[in-house]
């Protein structure tokens, strides 16, 4: 039997093999200026910061000049090119050229960010991007220079812990650093305490020794001079028996209900307009008030009026007045005073927070007083001391505690709270300057 003759299907398959060899011989065709909109970024300690984003229009290659728009047109800063890296699989390499559908990250532009848009020197407009929330809260980031200074951290310098928030600000898009105006401090403002919480908590895994402020809410004025402060979506997923309590609760802290409906299986959503100064701290708050079973989310709304003065902490502070190692027998005795803070064998110093006051003032006491020994045993008298279990401060809770006059010590070993003010006759001066000022 005759072979069934291949001109037909060797003529079929001509054109199709033309147009590979043409699409591989021929250079890729640039069409139009380049354009990149930054999406992520990150800092390196060779090559700077980098930004990572798709090549819209054009062609890019390293020593190319290139300028940043941001997202309304307004020009951020002239450049160079100087690594142009891509992805290929898991690795990041550098490549000569890259063009339009790229997904490349450029480095040697120090003032380009997420959403702006990097592009060659003739383009005019930016493209189109979403804005990126505004940080809402701002703590004080100062050295430790309580007595305990060094003994349990080796990064204790002002210069260090500059350089290392300095150096997160380069790959953390939500995060701003600045100079303060008190001696040795920085200040940071954020999306929130939780992820100011989370800088802290990595700063003392590396080993800093640092003090930081009650968390404070970005406040701005409108164009008609009336002060407004920053409004969070909240949305929590709760058990309906425990719908109640959330409600109540986020209504004293200043929170406007907009939707309540079931989500099924028995649980209720709710949704909030919260004041981001009213959910300083309430998170910990909401576990404890629905055991645990609550799944609580936060978006930035935007900027509304401000709602008034929210009821904060309304019990003082048990403050040491010596230096030492905190003793069994005199916790004991003051424990009609309030609940500890703090264990037997403890350090502490003068100006260091011990305990919770019962009223609504501070009291300064001792907790190194040991029991006098004499020469007579009883039994009734030589019963072994114990204490009731003392208040546990994490760190989340420890910043939302403190008041404005007080700081949160954190090391490597421990969380300590301290007034800002060790020595007593400093904060009684500080105190009557503040009333004479309210009058």
């Amino acid at each position: 039997m005759a072979a069934a003759p291949e001109g037909p299907k060797d003529q079929g398959m001509a054109p199709l093999f033309d147009l590979v060899v043409r699409h591989v011989a021929e250079p890729r065709i640039e069409q139009g200026p380049f354009r990149m909109l930054g999406t992520i970024l990150e800092a390196n300690p060779y090559l700077g910061r980098i930004v990572t984003g798709r090549i819209t229009s054009g062609i890019i290659r390293p020593n190319q000049n290139v300028k940043v728009l941001d997202r309304n047109g307004k020009l951020v800063e002239h450049g160079r090119i100087t690594k142009v890296l891509a992805f290929r699989g898991l690795e990041r390499t550098g490549v000569d050229e890259a063009s339009a559908g790229d997904i490349v990250a450029v480095a040697g532009l120090p003032e380009a960010t997420v959403s702006h848009t990097i592009c060659a020197p003739e383009v005019s407009t930016a493209l189109p991007a979403q804005p990126i929330d505004p940080p809402t809260l701002a703590m004080t980031f100062r050295i430790n220079d309580s007595p305990l200074t060094g003994t349990e951290g080796d990064k204790v310098q002002s210069r260090v812990i500059r350089e290392r928030l300095l150096r997160e600000a380069e790959g953390n898009v939500a995060l701003r650093v600045k100079d303060s105006t008190e001696k040795d401090a920085m200040e940071v403002a954020g999306r929130g305490e939780l992820q100011l919480g989370i800088l802290i908590e990595t700063m003392r895994r590396e080993g800093f020794e640092l003090s930081v402020s009650r968390p404070q809410v970005l406040l701005e004025r409108s164009a008609h001079g009336e002060m407004r402060e920053p409004i969070e979506e909240v949305v929590i997923d709760v058990d309906q028996e425990h719908s109640g309590i959330v409600v109540q609760t986020l209504s004293e802290r200043k929170a406007e209900m907009i939707e309540m409906r079931p989500s099924g299986g028995g649980r209720v959503r709710l949704i909030f307009h919260a004041p981001t100064r009213g959910l300083i701290g309430y998170h910990g708050e909401l576990l404890a008030d629905t055991r645990g079973t609550a799944v609580m989310n936060r978006l930035f709304h935007g900027y509304g009026p401000y709602r008034g003065e929210i009821a904060g902490r309304r019990n003082g502070v048990l403050i040491s007045n010596d230096q030492g190692d905190a003793v069994a027998y005199a916790m004991w005795n003051l424990e009609d005073r309030g609940p500890m803070m703090i264990e037997p064998g403890c350090k502490v110093y003068r100006g260091m927070i011990v305990g919770e006051h019962t009223r609504g003032n501070d009291l300064e006491v001792n907790v190194l007083k040991g029991k006098k020994l004499t020469n007579i045993r009883t039994h009734a008298k030589d019963e072994a001391v114990r204490l009731i279990p003392p208040m546990q401060m994490t760190l989340e809770k420890a910043l939302a505690y403190i008041a404005e006059d007080e700081l949160v010590e954190v090391t490597p070993k421990a969380i300590r709270l301290r007034k800002k003010l060790l020595d007593p006759n400093e904060r009684r001066k500080d105190e009557r300057r503040k009333e004479a000022e309210r009058v």
